[in-house]
């Protein structure tokens, strides 16, 4: 049969209890405090764009890097099969929108 507790034992363990109690109500205070829950959200948030930057980042450089492979070789030449049609292609294209412009106007 456990020992019984003395009224002095009795008040200390209701004093710590009460501290550790102190102690859990400040944290919950903390959590719950505006501030505390808008930083969260900034920092979720924050974490979230910059996660899509660098992925968005790293596929512009990696279709920035094919298409070079398109109209460069490995070696740096320019590959001219490649890029005067696509020059041409493009000249067409500006020519066109010039020339719609000027209907509109």
């Amino acid at each position: 049969m456990p020992e019984a507790r003395t009224p002095a034992q009795i008040e200390a363990d209701i004093a710590r209890r009460r501290g550790e109690l102190a102690v859990t109500l400040d944290e919950i205070g903390v959590r719950l405090h505006p501030s505390t829950i808008i930083g969260d959200a900034k920092a979720k948030v924050t974490s979230k764009v910059d996660q899509t930057a660098g992925r968005a980042c790293a596929t512009a450089g990696r279709i920035a890097a094919e298409v070079r492979a398109q109209f460069v070789t490995d070696e740096g030449v320019p590959r001219l099969e490649r890029i005067i049609p696509a020059a041409m292609l493009a000249v067409g294209v500006v020519g066109l929108l010039t020339v719609a412009r000027r209907r509109r106007s």
